[in-house]
């Protein structure tokens, strides 16, 4: 019981995010190469010109990023939209947009709840 005790305070003490592993994200493929490749083969292929620039893109991806909580996105997708040629106005916008679109989302589930609670009503 204290081994375990023990264990639990160690990786306690560790933060949960480490901003060195985002280094490490292509080695993902270690433990399974060919997904890992087709992975990042359909990551390249997004993110590739097409109908948006790159710096949409990118800013898409930010404030995605936001929406899922993700803070190594967050971190990879602030510089990535900087160099890019966003600006901060840009970036916080784009924050906000995807704040409003959580914000609705949960909003607009309410009226699920209103639903089930006129059904259980009748």
């Amino acid at each position: 019981m204290d081994s375990i005790v023990e264990s639990n305070k160690s990786i306690m003490s560790k933060p949960y995010y480490v901003d060195k592993d985002l280094a490490k994200f292509g080695e993902i493929g270690e433990w399974n190469k060919e997904l890992a490749d087709k992975f990042f083969s359909y990551y390249g292929d997004v993110f590739a010109p097409g109908a948006l620039s790159a710096r949409e893109k990118a800013l898409i991806a930010l404030a995605v990023s936001h929406a899922v909580q993700c803070p190594y996105c967050i971190d990879a997708y602030t510089s990535d939209s900087l160099k890019k040629g966003a600006d901060e106005e840009q970036m916080m916008e784009a924050v906000h947009v995807a704040a409003a679109i959580r914000g609705g989302a949960t909003l607009v589930h309410g009226v699920q709840m209103m639903n089930k609670a006129k059904d259980l009503s009748m």
